[in-house]
């Protein structure tokens, strides 16, 4: 008889789900059985669910702004009716443009961390009492190879990033007897579309492996960190960037 996947039957929210490293997990969770929902910021997510759905998962996608507290209790009182649970939350979603610092607005700076800090917080503190009821929840979030080495252009996403490896430390400990696990993935130097220009630091950096990242070996973290085979792992940052920082 072969096994069914690791995570049939749980349920899985990944925020900035629809391109990209964010895309590459949702896949990844519905391979290991998860249905999984998505959330997204400036339109409805159709591609990526109808993906979702022709693996044989069941999938949703949900617009909001993760920096909205109303938006935000409505999408997991969403996830709550339509899936009855939720195990684990990605919360990827960011923004991550490059601004000299001298030319960095206020508004610029806030809104990096609003939507890195604020959107991962709300994110865990709105669906707590699903992610405790499961009884193996999991919070992974997506972090950055530049909030180790630092970056020129990026003083607002560098500190966005920073903090939410304190905020995974801290929830780490304080979910624990939730039996929540709470880790952090720093992905570095990854091969993914982008609308901009190469960043500056993919420029100064080099891997020890000879090549790029995918969004699909980030994603195969994500789903260890996931199941059921890493319940002893909390409160870590994980450094996935071919050796390009040696954490």
């Amino acid at each position: 008889m072969t096994p069914r996947p690791e995570l049939t039957g749980k349920v899985a929210l990944v925020t900035g789900g629809a391109k990209n490293i964010g895309r590459a997990i949702a896949l990844e969770l519905a391979e290991a059985g998860a249905h999984v929902a998505i959330l997204t910021r400036t339109a409805p997510e159709t591609a990526v669910v109808d993906e979702l759905r022709r693996r044989g998962v069941d999938a949703e996608s949900y617009l909001a702004d993760v920096t909205d507290e109303e938006a935000i209790k409505r999408v997991m009182a969403g996830i709550d009716k339509r899936f009855g649970r939720l195990d684990m939350l990605v919360n990827n979603a960011a923004i991550r443009n490059e601004v000299p610092f001298a030319e960095l607005s206020l508004a610029q700076w806030r809104q990096v961390l609003a939507v890195t800090l604020d959107g991962a917080f709300l994110c865990a503190r709105e669906g707590l009492s699903l992610l405790a009821a499961s009884g193996a929840g999991t919070i992974v979030n997506i972090g950055g190879l530049t909030a180790y080495t630092g970056a020129k252009h990026r003083a607002h996403v560098v500190t966005a990033k920073a903090g939410l490896a304190g905020l995974t430390r801290a929830l780490a400990v304080e979910l624990a007897p939730h039996a929540i696990t709470v880790n952090l993935v720093a992905p570095g130097l990854i091969d993914t579309v982008r609308e901009g220009a190469t960043p500056q630091h993919h420029q100064l950096h080099a891997t020890l492996v000879g090549r790029r990242g995918t969004p699909e070996e980030v994603a195969s973290l994500v789903r260890y960190l996931a199941g059921p085979a890493a319940r002893f792992v909390t409160g870590q940052t994980i450094h996935l960037n071919g050796g390009a920082y040696l954490g």
